[in-house]
C-alpha cells in the first residue's frame, strides 16, 4: 500500500474503503483484532479507522461485541471514483496544499492519486498526455495549470475532468481559480498611479500556450487604455527552465529595462529577486516587483512582498464538490472564480528618478 501524508488510522480506513469497494467482505466486517493481526498494526489504530467508515456510513455498529455490518453501498449516496491529479509540477515540488486536496478526497471515500508524471515533465506535450491518460485507470481527472492544448484535449474526451488553474475560460470544461483578472489590473493600475511605464509580465512560456490569457488581455486593455505600449517586450517569452529565465533577465534590463516586473508564482517570483540584487537591482529603489500569487514566506521578507492574495480552501472545496458530483452522475461543467486581492507589499513603490 502507498500512502500520502495521512495518519496510521487514515491509512487503514483508506485500505479498508478500498477493499470495502471492490466486494472483499459482505454482510459483516471482519473483528478488529483479525484485521490487527492481518495489517500488522495495533488495536487501537483499526478501531478509529473502522469508527471513520461508520462516520462515512460505509459501515453500520451492531452493539457491543457485535461486528459491525456493511451498508449496502449500491444505496450510497456518494460511490467512490478513481481521482488521477495531473499535476503541474513533480510530485516533490507540490504544494502542501494538493495533498491535502488528496485527503479530502481520499476522506470522501474516494481513491485519489497523482500520476506517474507530471505536466511539466510531460513537457506539455498534448500526445504524451494521452499516452499517460490512456495508461492511468482512472474515472476523473483533475489537470492543474493545464495549458489551453491540454485543456482542450481534456474537455473531449468521455472521462471527465476538471480544470485547477489553467487556461480553461470559455471551454466546455469545470474548472476553478482564483480572479487574477480583477486583482491583477488592480495591482498593475496601482503601478501606473506611482509613475510606471515599463511594465513587463514574467510568466512561464508554457503557461501562454494557445495565446494571451484573460488576466494578460486584460493587463494590456488597462496598459493601452493609459497610453502604455503593450507588446511582446512587456510579456517576454523564454525557454522553461532556471537558464533560460535568467538569459531573458539578462537580456530584458540590458538596455530598456523595466520599473515593474508583474511575476507569476513564488519560486520564479525569488529567482528573479535574487537574479536582480545580484547585479545590485533592488526593490523598490531600482524596480517594483509583485508575485500573482501568494506565498507564506513573504511575510518574513524585508521588504515585504507585494502580491495577490487568495486563499486555497475555496479551491479545494469546489474540486471535491466536483468529484462528489460527478461520482452521483451530474454533469457538471460550472468554472467558478473565487476572490483575489491586491496587497501592496513594500517592494512597490514610485518610479526612480533615473529612470
Amino acid at each position: 500500500m502507498d500512502f500520502t501524508l495521512l495518519s496510521p488510522s487514515a491509512q487503514v480506513a483508506a485500505y479498508l474503503r478500498e477493499e470495502l469497494m471492490r466486494g472483499r467482505w459482505t454482510g459483516t466486517m471482519p473483528g478488529g483484532p483479525a484485521l490487527a493481526k492481518e495489517l500488522g498494526v495495533d488495536g487501537k489504530t483499526v478501531w478509529s479507522a473502522l469508527g471513520q467508515l461508520e462516520k462515512e456510513g460505509l459501515l453500520i455498529a451492531q452493539g457491543p461485541g457485535k461486528r459491525r455490518k456493511i451498508a449496502d453501498l449500491k444505496d450510497m449516496d456518494t460511490p467512490a471514483l478513481r481521482v488521477a491529479i495531473l499535476d503541474y509540477e513533480p510530485l516533490e515540488q507540490s504544494e502542501d496544499w494538493t495533498f491535502s486536496m488528496q485527503k479530502t478526497l481520499l476522506s470522501q471515500g474516494h481513491s485519489a492519486y497523482f500520476t506517474e508524471k507530471s505536466l511539466s515533465e510531460l513537457g506539455n506535450d498534448v500526445r504524451r498526455v494521452a499516452r499517460q491518460v490512456k495508461q492511468t485507470p482512472a474515472d476523473a481527472w483533475i489537470v492543474c495549470s493545464g495549458s489551453r492544448d491540454v485543456l482542450e484535449w481534456f474537455s473531449k474526451q468521455e472521462t471527465p475532468a476538471f480544470a485547477m488553474f489553467g487556461r480553461r475560460r470559455r471551454l466546455p470544461i469545470a474548472g476553478v481559480g482564483p480572479d487574477h483578472v480583477s486583482a491583477g489590473c488592480d495591482a498593475v493600475q496601482r503601478l501606473i498611479e506611482l509613475g510606471h511605464k515599463r511594465i513587463v509580465m514574467v510568466f512561464r512560456e508554457s503557461q501562454l500556450a494557445g495565446g494571451l490569457g484573460s488576466t494578460e488581455s486584460a493587463i494590456f486593455d488597462l496598459m493601452k487604455s493609459h497610453g502604455l505600449p503593450a507588446s511582446p517586450y512587456n510579456l517576454p517569452s523564454w525557454k522553461n527552465n532556471a537558464e533560460g529565465l535568467h538569459r531573458m533577465l539578462e537580456e530584458l534590463f540590458r538596455f530598456t529595462p523595466p520599473t515593474a516586473l508583474l511575476i507569476d508564482e513564488p519560486f520564479i517570483f525569488h529567482a528573479v529577486k535574487d537574479h536582480l540584487a545580484q547585479r545590485g537591482i533592488v526593490a523598490p529603489s531600482h524596480v517594483s516587483l509583485i508575485c500573482s500569487d501568494p506565498d507564506h514566506t513573504f511575510s518574513w521578507s524585508k521588504p515585504t512582498i507585494a502580491h495577490i492574495r487568495w486563499d486555497h480552501g475555496p479551491v479545494v472545496r469546489r474540486v471535491v464538490q466536483w468529484v462528489n458530483n460527478i461520482a452521483k452522475g451530474k454533469n457538471d461543467l460550472r468554472q467558478t472564480l473565487t476572490k483575489a486581492e491586491f496587497v501592496e507589499g513594500g517592494t512597490v513603490g514610485r518610479v526612480p528618478q533615473s529612470r
